[in-house]
């Protein structure tokens, strides 16, 4: 089913907190509720160590907090892994692994218009964890096809469960490594990116997207075969929406744009206000509608949501349940000016 649309409110997942409960009570609090990834309340909820469950070679040091590989390890595993590669027991996310995914399972989520789970995806995930000789996975032509599989294969399983609490949930991609893949020193090009990603994508369940707060190559991004895509919008609009022939395809495709537009950092956060934030939202939208891109249909397929996740603000989660805040309150203003 597609992604609704209409300025509705989510966040990113990647939540300041230590509370769980307080957590689940901040995203239940938006349209499109979450499961939280809590990595201050302990190193299993790094959204990192979440993806690395049950991947043969991983090496992860609780104490030190390091997550790692290793090839002597992953020539160990291997077979086991295969033995329960059918399995959709094997790809979930365990009780160990975070204390709010299997809570947000068993609610009644039924009269939302759609909830949402995530994920890391295989380029940020690869680029992150070193095998023993501190190099990238994601550099390794052996274990890489098997990581895009088996990622693929743990979206499908999360998918299927949320698709049970509600029919329209859907998935985000976490790829913060992809800003970094356009650049000579990566050691990744974009051509092969590209191919790993069409393929990734092709096993993966619909509805599905990409979420990241940085500023990649967009035309590359608003190409591949998502059903949303999620960003940074607070820092990025100008160069987002220099690519409107890009977008408008997307857009027309059924592509749905989750706009990142409060920040959650105390000082950027402090120097802005709801008028503020909805101006610099009507202004990129009537500079896209100048474009081709016709306001009301965007704004159909278009969600709202905080600019980033935030780990390190010295008031802890405050501001950030600060911006969830305001985001709800710029959904109803724009909602209602907008007839939505």
């Amino acid at each position: 089913m597609p992604i609704p649309g209409n300025l509705y409110t989510t966040a990113m997942a990647v939540m300041p907190h230590k509370d769980p409960q307080r957590a689940l009570e901040m995203a239940l609090s938006l349209d499109i509720p979450f499961w939280p990834q809590l990595p201050n309340l302990n190193y299993y909820e790094d959204m990192y160590v979440q993806a690395s469950e049950h991947f043969p070679g991983i090496v992860l040091d609780m104490d030190n907090q390091k997550l790692g590989f290793s090839m002597d390890k992953f020539m160990e595993e291997y077979e086991t892994a295969m033995v329960h590669f059918e399995e959709p027991a094997f790809f979930d996310i365990s009780e160990q692994y975070s204390q709010v995914y299997h809570a947000f399972l068993k609610m009644d989520l039924s009269d939302r218009p759609a909830i949402r789970g995530q994920l890391e995806g295989p380029i940020s995930f690869g680029l992150n964890v070193l095998d023993q000789d501190q190099r990238p996975i994601l550099f390794d032509d052996n274990i890489r096809p098997l990581m895009f599989e088996f990622m693929a294969k743990r979206i499908n399983v999360q998918l299927e469960r949320l698709k049970a609490v509600n029919p329209h949930a859907f998935m985000f991609v976490d790829e913060p490594g992809l800003q970094f893949i356009f650049s000579a020193l990566s050691g990744y090009d974009s051509a092969r990116a590209r191919v790993d990603m069409e393929s990734f994508f092709a096993m993966t369940e619909r509805p599905r997207g990409i979420h990241l707060c940085g500023n990649p190559d967009w035309d590359f991004l608003l190409n591949l075969d998502l059903d949303i895509l999620s960003m940074d919008i607070y820092q990025n609009g100008e160069v987002f929406s220099s690519y409107a022939p890009a977008i408008k395809r997307f857009l027309d495709r059924g592509g749905v744009l989750s706009w990142g537009i409060v920040p959650t950092n105390v000082e950027p956060f402090q120097a802005e206000t709801i008028d503020s934030l909805h101006a610099r939202l009507i202004s990129l939208w009537d500079f896209l509608d100048q474009k081709g891109i016709d306001r009301d249909f965007l704004l159909s397929r278009s969600l709202l949501s905080p600019a980033t996740c935030c780990l390190v603000n010295p008031d802890r989660e405050k501001t950030v349940e600060k911006a969830f805040g305001v985001v709800t309150e710029l959904s109803k203003r724009l909602r209602a000016e907008f007839g939505l």
